[in-house]
């Protein structure tokens, strides 16, 4: 059995078809969802979503929201969300390095507020690079 769906941010529908199965950043650990699962809301970290339709998985890239699952319907809504496959894997990897060091010199600069700032950075850039099937070493 199939479920709905819908990856909605601000200015655009991600997503919006049946899945098989999807796994969520939510911010207790990843979490798994299949037809008939309870209903549930959960607040979602930066991370990599992956849907499955049939035997193939896609991976999205969500930066921070809310997913609710009820009625074999997951809606995902996000402060912004990007398809691994339309992220050009190379611009990630430099942005992801670009982010690397951010977070050395915010953590040397002691100000919280950049600290705060370069670690958003590098949960998103981190993000990018893992739904475009980067690997990431930290």
């Amino acid at each position: 059995m199939v479920m709905t769906v819908r990856v909605i941010a601000p200015d655009k529908t991600v997503w919006d078809a049946p899945a098989e199965e999807v796994i969520l950043p939510s911010t207790t650990g990843q979490l798994g969802i299949l037809s008939n699962h309870a209903p549930l809301l959960t607040a979602l970290e930066t991370g990599v979503m992956r849907v499955r339709q049939e035997r193939e998985w896609v991976a999205i890239a969500l930066m921070g929201g809310f997913a609710e699952v009820e009625n074999n319907e997951v809606t995902v809504l996000v402060n912004a969300a990007e398809r691994g496959d339309t992220i050009d894997l190379e611009t990630a990897k430099r942005e992801f390095s670009d982010a690397q060091a951010a977070v050395a010199k915010a953590q040397q600069s002691g100000s919280k507020q950049a600290q705060i700032q370069a670690a958003q950075a590098f949960r998103r850039a981190r993000a990018r690079v893992q739904a475009a099937g980067g690997v990431v070493e930290i």
